[in-house]
């Protein structure tokens, strides 16, 4: 009796078919990815950058659109609904608020890459210090 507890039954897949296990295992099993520190620093770098250029790109294309609008209501037929002098009070107005934050775009775009840099400055330093070492 202690003998049949002893066997055991083994069965080993071939190789291709250990690798099709792994790999389907690697899809579910939970994957824990360690960054490269050097991928890590630019790509910390890298945010800092996307996001005010996003930001400042935004504000400048709202920006042109306004003035567009001004511009139309001064230079075509779309003022002669409002009234040609109405129209045309309305429109360069529109135009200078529109010129306004298109020239503002690029100072908001230095002031959130100077925000951003300060939030994510400890980071920045603690990994070029251990790349460094």
């Amino acid at each position: 009796m202690e003998n049949k507890e002893k066997e055991t039954f083994k069965f080993t897949y071939s190789a291709k078919e250990q690798d099709e296990i792994k790999a389907i295992r690697k899809k579910y099993a939970v994957q824990e990815q360690t960054e490269d520190k050097m991928v890590q620093l630019r790509r910390l770098d890298a945010a800092v950058t996307q996001k005010a250029t996003t930001v400042s790109l935004v504000f400048g294309i709202i920006g042109t659109l306004i003035m567009g609008i001004g511009m139309s209501l001064v230079m075509t037929d779309i003022g002669n609904i409002l009234g040609t002098p109405l129209a045309l009070v309305i429109g360069i107005i529109t135009g200078i608020i529109g010129i306004i934050l298109v020239c503002l775009a690029y100072p908001i775009y230095n002031r959130t890459l100077k925000k951003e840099r300060e939030k994510i400055a400890p980071e920045i330093i603690r990994l070029t210090d251990e790349l460094m070492k």
